[in-house]
């Protein structure tokens, strides 16, 4: 029977106590570390419940039917480790790496893996089974247990190309999760919270999303068949249909619109004209890199993984816009309105977010304030000056960033990746969720 939620195997489980674990993983990581007297981690049906492996390095490592509850796995390197039939119950696996891990026939009822990186993970059903001494696993009957995560914390999690067929998750937190290429077929996802979610690519064949809120969720190329979403919430959903003014309503081609654009910003508008592009669902486009857009007008218009790499965006309107996904490596940000914009998963690495010179030494500064910059990768990124006040950064990364007399007052930056030399730079009054490295 899966560990903790029946009877014991013949023998019990063997309790660990914290002294035992810590010896047991130090092992592992000499193993792995290539030094002498290293063996490989086995917790195989071991009661582990309550101590503290956080930040352990335990890849490769034996946890199946190990019992888990409450134990605190905070930041480990999980990664190839199988949890089969694994108790995990209000376990806290915030930030852990479990990239392929075997994870069948767990139960996480209610664990948090806020953050944690659960690449091409296995939660598919898993055979009931109990240890046996002599034959290890014995099974019980063939049908098999799905695994459970009711009431789970998976907010902001990377779940691409994970197996969730099956899956018990109602009512669980999947909001702003990177679930691409998902397979959540027949998975019980009632009430449960994707707002924000990627769900590009994913099968939700047969799932039931009662009830659940899906509110700004990205479902391009997702299968729905037979899904039911009675009560579903799917207010500004993305899917493949057009987002806003599609590209055939406006007066021209798009392409005689930014060349005139282009030509208007060179010639300090004695030629061309202006791109006016207000609400306009820009995915169709997918390539701007290196083209020049200084104070194009895009307010609230659609960006959502366009490749806009060098892109010179100086003092453009873009309030309330969708950038998530974008890549806006290297682009000249400088001076421009990015107000509510949506910026979650947008790579913005060597941006120039800084202030634009205008009217001698007067200076324009960046506008990110109420932004969402979610899981945005802004390392390098100059953000000197740049006015964040009450954005959303949580696990942003801005290591390297520059945030000279940036205002981050009132923003969230739960899990942003930041140090205290960096805050010290910035005006941090009121901020929430910010635990500094070194």
């Amino acid at each position: 029977m899966t560990a903790g939620r029946g009877p014991q195997g013949p023998g019990g489980y063997r309790r660990l106590s914290q002294k035992d674990a810590h010896l047991i993983a130090t092992k592992h990581e000499m193993l792995y570390a290539g030094r002498p007297g290293g063996a490989r981690a086995s917790f195989a049906f071991c009661d582990l419940s309550g101590l503290d492996l956080s930040g352990r390095a335990l890849g490769d490592a034996d946890f199946s039917g190990a019992v888990l509850t409450e134990a605190n796995l905070t930041r480990a390197k999980l990664d190839n480790v199988n949890f089969f039939a694994a108790d995990l119950r209000r376990a806290n696996l915030e930030g852990a790496s479990l990239r392929r891990c075997d994870l069948r026939g767990a139960s996480m009822r209610g664990a948090n893996l806020t953050g944690s990186d659960l690449f091409e993970a296995d939660l598919r059903e898993g055979v009931i089974a109990e240890r046996d001494r002599r034959a290890g696993i014995k099974v019980l009957r063939h049908d098999d247990a799905p695994t459970e995560m009711p009431g789970a914390l998976l907010a902001h999690a990377n779940l691409e190309r994970a197996k969730m067929t099956g899956v018990i998750a109602l009512q669980a937190d999947f909001s702003d999760a990177v679930m691409r290429g998902c397979r959540l077929v027949r998975a019980n996802l009632k009430h449960v919270n994707m707002s924000g979610a990627i769900l590009e690519n994913a099968d939700l064949s047969g799932a039931d999303l009662t009830g659940a809120n899906l509110r700004g969720a990205v479902l391009t190329g997702a299968s729905l068949l037979h899904a039911r979403c009675d009560g579903a919430d799917m207010t500004g959903v993305l899917t493949d249909a057009p987002c806003g003014k599609p590209l055939e309503d406006l007066p021209e081609p798009i392409d005689t619109m930014l060349k005139n654009h282009a030509l208007w910003v060179e010639t300090q508008g004695a030629s061309g004209k202006p791109a006016m592009l207000a609400g306009v669902d820009m995915r169709p486009v997918k390539r701007l890199s290196n083209y020049d857009l200084t104070a194009l007008l895009a307010a609230n218009a659609t960006f959502y993984g366009v490749n806009l790499e060098g892109v010179r965006m100086q003092g453009a309107q873009l309030a309330g816009a969708d950038l998530r996904n974008a890549r806006l490596v290297k682009a000249d940000l400088r001076g421009i309105n990015l107000k509510n914009a949506r910026l979650g998963g947008a790579n913005l690495t060597d941006a120039n977010l800084s202030p634009l010179m205008i009217a001698g030494d007067r200076l324009m500064p960046t506008q990110l304030a109420g932004a969402s910059l979610r899981n945005a990768d802004l390392r390098g990124a100059d953000l000197s000056y740049a006015v964040l006040t009450q954005a959303d950064a949580s696990y942003a990364n801005l290591t390297g960033a520059n945030l000279r007399r940036a205002n981050l007052s009132h923003a969230v930056l739960v899990g942003a990746q930041m140090t205290h030399a960096m805050v010290r730079e910035a005006v941090m009054e009121g901020t929430t969720g910010l635990r500094v490295g070194t």
